[in-house]
């Protein structure tokens, strides 16, 4: 599994739909880039200059809204994933 640093979280990007109700196919192309995902490993915190750690807002197992842009993408044993810093991620759904 990986094992993110610092202040860094790895997501599972949540797949889209690829058809619309209306049952039209949308090309791969043309759709948004996904905004939400489940969190599947966390950092340990960055790390003030004093040696402290900041613990993360997020655990894993939440679901979470992210920055669109924001991370890495990284394929791992064939899953997507998303390895970003905390601070990208914008809210938990609860």
């Amino acid at each position: 599994m990986l094992k993110p640093l610092e202040d860094r979280v790895v997501i599972a990007v949540k797949d889209e739909a690829e058809q619309t109700v209306g049952g039209i196919v949308i090309a791969s192309n043309a759709k948004q880039k996904p905004q939400t995902g489940k969190v599947v490993a966390v950092g340990a915190g960055a790390m003030t200059s004093d040696g402290q750690r900041i613990p993360l807002d997020v655990k894993e197992n939440d679901e979470v809204i992210y920055d669109k842009y924001a991370g890495s993408e990284v394929e791992y044993e064939g899953q997507q994933y998303l390895v970003l810093h905390a601070k990208d991620i914008i809210a938990i759904i609860e």
